[in-house]
């Protein structure tokens, strides 16, 4: 059989520490067709340009990416590829061998499919970067998100580093370049609306360095829960029922404070809520812990997962959906 050419793009912006791994992960691919890599750089000031140029292969592009957000990257490697089909990762990520050869395997096997992905194992540099993968692997912290809890094969809403054919930006358009965060999740809906079917495979193997400070991770969390709401604006529609949760979980928390000002008799019933929620996420944290003793900070990590993204999805209501305002300018400064 002849395997399809594959383009790889790769948005990433000062990841010395960790582009030569993503690179050499992809020219270990165990795959018959081609594969050529599109490095789209957000102006680094460190050696990840000097690093991606000392490949000196044809096969490894470098791009510059003078606006530096990621979906101008994405669709400037995607107009400078190649391959029939495209798969776009991120600079923290690396690939198992057979990552290509198994995406593909399922295209040609279904041709109702508009992306395939799998799953993403977290990697972690520290005790604290440890406590955030664990915790990112839970479906307490995470909820449904098969890509990161991991699952059977199955159709998912949005899958991460998917793979699609290149013919789709030719009926859905490209990535949404307003969107600083959600660019994929929006994208990946835009796939599912045109009636192609999206397909988690857990032998799609990635791995991915998670962040390894509690005040980026608070950011990174924040700006998901606020651009969600900027999406959903967009389209119209909430696009997946699982967003609502942390939303709900902190304007409940809110509202309660609120109404036990007003009626004391509440008090009880509403410590009782926050109570029952504070010790569930201990018992998670425990049962989920890959070494116990992380597990206070994994509960902590628990927090501010749900915390801030409801807190970014509250805000994101206020400011889109009752101020008609745009996004600000400190909400488009990334948390890496």
């Amino acid at each position: 059989m002849d395997y399809p050419k594959v383009s790889i793009v790769i948005p990433c912006k000062n990841e010395e520490a960790y582009i030569q791994k993503n690179i050499d992960s992809i020219l270990s691919q165990n795959y018959s067709g081609e594969i050529e890599v599109l490095v789209v750089d957000g102006m680094s000031t460190d050696r990840t340009v000097e690093i991606v140029q000392d490949y000196n292969d044809d096969n490894i592009k470098l791009i510059e990416n003078p606006r530096m957000f990621t979906p101008y990257a994405l669709n400037l490697g995607i107009e400078n590829s190649t391959g029939e089909y495209f798969i776009i990762l991120g600079g923290h990520a690396y690939l198992e061998p057979d990552f290509v050869k198994n995406c593909i395997d399922n295209f040609l096997h279904d041709k109702t499919l508009g992306c395939v992905g799998g799953q993403i194992l977290n990697k972690h540099i520290n005790e604290l970067s440890a406590a955030v993968s664990d915790a990112m692997a839970s479906k307490f912290g995470v909820g449904g998100v098969v890509f990161r809890t991991g699952g059977k094969k199955q159709f998912v809403d949005t899958v991460a580093f998917g793979c699609y054919p290149k013919s789709i930006v030719d009926e859905i358009g490209y990535f949404d370049e307003e969107l600083v965060r959600n660019q994929d999740d929006e994208f990946n809906f835009r796939v599912t609306k045109k009636g192609y079917k999206i397909l988690f495979d857990p032998s799609i193997i990635s791995h991915y360095y998670v962040r390894a400070s509690l005040q980026k991770l608070w950011k990174q969390y924040y700006q998901y829960g606020y651009w969600k709401v900027y999406v959903g604006k967009k389209h119209k529609a909430v696009t997946t029922i699982r967003q609502l949760i942390p939303f709900l979980f902190v304007s409940g928390i809110i509202t309660g404070a609120v109404l036990c000002v007003f009626i004391p008799k509440m008090w009880i019933v509403y410590l009782a809520g926050i109570g029952l929620y504070f010790l569930l996420s201990f018992v998670f944290a425990y049962s989920t812990a890959s070494k116990k003793r992380y597990f206070p900070k994994i509960a902590l990590v628990f927090w501010i997962l749900h915390f801030s993204y409801g807190l970014g999805y509250l805000f994101g209501i206020i400011n889109f959906i009752f101020f008609n305002k745009k996004p600000s300018g400190r909400s488009k400064q990334l948390s890496r």
